[in-house]
């Protein structure tokens, strides 16, 4: 997106759509992808450094995995705030935070729109979250608006289809799946996280970027299918969905059977408001 003006309308368009992916796959997502991306929440956590005390803003919660560590870290006199645009994600992280008997708000919001006063925050954590954000731009100067001067931010995105295996995973069925209403977001959308870099600069957050290889596995190729793919090949016919098995298994999984692990170069966005 770069700095493309995003109408209103394509951003209303857009936010739709995903907001009705993110519903449909809320279940599964907590039942199997969350504790696949434990790794990623570990170094957001670590990199951002949380201390008691602190005002938290959780952008783009899902389930709450961060928000729970994150109220746990700052204690009673901190706060966290869980933003998706989800209703299902935030019902989900609602009842994480029961189960786990911590305490952080829920709001629903986006990068573009977040519910919150200027400087309302200390730091801003955003795990695989930017990626789908759609006026980046927007986000940038949002998040620069909500978070105090000397405040932090940590986002995590997926590098390219190259050296993540996620995204070449998702990238190959997405060849066979509909045409999203927005195109540019999505696990990849920031394997060149420089443009976004500057779009912070250019609002008062300094950022630079850190590497890690993080990874997870699965035991076959049908079950990550269903666990990565389900929801949005669900329209396609069962031919189309036997294609792009195929393609997913020439490329990247020789022998559907076995197990397979995914290994993620992950990107750490750290910044710093003037």
């Amino acid at each position: 997106m770069g700095d493309t003006c995003v109408a209103m309308s394509e951003l209303e368009e857009g936010l739709a759509w995903q907001v009705g992916v993110w519903d449909r796959m809320s279940q599964v997502y907590r039942r199997e992808i969350d504790r696949r991306l434990v790794p990623v929440v570990d170094q957001v956590l670590v990199r951002a450094g949380l201390q008691p005390g602190e005002r938290v803003l959780d952008l783009g919660t899902g389930t709450g995995a961060v928000a729970e560590r994150a109220a746990l870290a700052v204690g009673v006199d901190g706060h966290v705030l869980a933003v998706d645009p989800s209703p299902e994600m935030l019902a989900l992280a609602g009842r994480r935070a029961d189960q786990a008997s911590v305490r952080f708000q829920l709001a629903e919001g986006s990068g573009e729109s977040i519910p919150a006063a200027d400087g309302s925050f200390d730091v801003i954590l955003a795990s695989l979250s930017l990626m789908f954000v759609i006026d980046r731009a927007a986000a940038a100067r949002e998040m620069a608006r909500v978070l105090r001067s000397g405040g932090r931010l940590v986002g995590a995105v997926w590098a390219g289809p190259e050296r993540c295996d996620l995204v070449l995973f998702q990238r190959t069925v997405s060849q066979f799946a509909p045409r999203p209403p927005v195109q540019g977001v999505g696990p990849g959308a920031l394997a060149d996280p420089q443009p976004f870099v500057d779009e912070l600069a250019g609002v008062g957050i300094a950022a630079q970027v850190k590497t890690e290889m993080t990874g997870f596995d699965f035991p076959n190729l049908p079950f990550a299918w269903e666990v990565l793919a389900g929801v949005v090949a669900a329209s396609l016919t069962q031919e189309r969905q036997r294609e792009a098995q195929q393609a997913i298994q020439d490329i990247m999984w020789p022998d559907p059977g076995q197990p397979r692990h995914f290994s993620n170069l992950t990107q750490f966005i750290i910044g710093v408001r003037a």
